[in-house]
């Protein structure tokens, strides 16, 4: 797995909006450290194109799932869905054994049986694509930038 090193930190992943008028190089980070209304607010007046939130985990894809939007990723999923923006959400727990890397290394994890119903739910939502892999994300986002820009 490629690292990517940042001198920014946003937390346990990556929540980035791609604005409309950026070319798809640029990006707008988010850190949860205030209320979200700023960031959230501009979906209403066609500053983004697209949501990418990656990682989800499976606590936030339950919380998006049931229309729980009580933090800046959950809040960051619902409103742009109420504005229509395709979003790219890249789960965690998609299969019933995973390996993932832990702070002292690669582990074996067992989502459980709900992990797994919610990421299969979230999956119909309207303008959603749920992607499992990172090769699955740069596809996705690839079909995207294609969808915009022809």
């Amino acid at each position: 797995m490629r690292r990517h090193q940042s001198r920014h930190r946003v937390g346990p992943g990556l929540r980035a909006f791609i604005g409309r008028n950026s070319n798809c190089r640029q990006q707008r980070l988010f850190r949860d450290t205030a209320a979200s209304a700023a960031p959230v607010g501009l979906c209403y007046y066609g500053t983004y194109h697209t949501l990418i939130l990656a990682p989800a985990t499976s606590n936030t894809v339950a919380k998006c799932v049931v229309g729980i939007s009580n933090t800046l990723v959950t809040n960051v999923f619902a409103q742009p869905g109420k504005c229509r923006l395709p979003a790219i959400v890249f789960a965690c727990d998609t299969a019933p054994e995973l390996e993932t890397e832990a702070p002292k290394g690669m582990v074996k994890v067992y989502p459980r049986e709900i992990d797994l119903k919610n990421t299969e739910r979230l999956k119909s939502f309207e303008s959603t694509v749920v992607v499992e892999s990172l090769e699955h994300l740069r596809t996705a986002l690839g079909r995207r930038r294609r969808e915009l820009h022809g």
